[in-house]
């Protein structure tokens, strides 16, 4: 699997604005997060899954939508869920 092209990324929109600085669903139960990631197929920023809620893996659950990437400032990474696999910059499975 590693070195493959991740065919989940064609699903995805990689140019997508970076998400607020916020899990919108954390907010609205009065919970807290550790760090946000952004749905590449629909721009959804949830929590991780070192948050509690973990928000961003059930927005997958939830909607098939399965790449992420970090909405945290200085980092660049992607995530695909199916693979359960990072994305490198030539949307390489790693």
């Amino acid at each position: 699997m590693a070195g493959e092209k991740c065919d989940h990324l064609e699903q995805g929109a990689t140019e997508l604005a970076r998400g607020p600085a916020e899990c919108e669903e954390c907010v609205k139960e009065g919970t807290t997060w550790v760090h946000l990631r952004q749905c590449l197929v629909c721009g959804h920023v949830g929590c991780c899954d070192s948050s509690p809620r973990r928000h961003a893996r059930r927005h997958w659950h939830d909607t098939g939508h399965p790449v992420i990437r970090s909405n945290e400032p200085g980092e660049d990474w992607m995530w695909c869920y199916q693979h359960a696999s990072y994305i490198d910059s030539d949307g390489r499975l790693t």
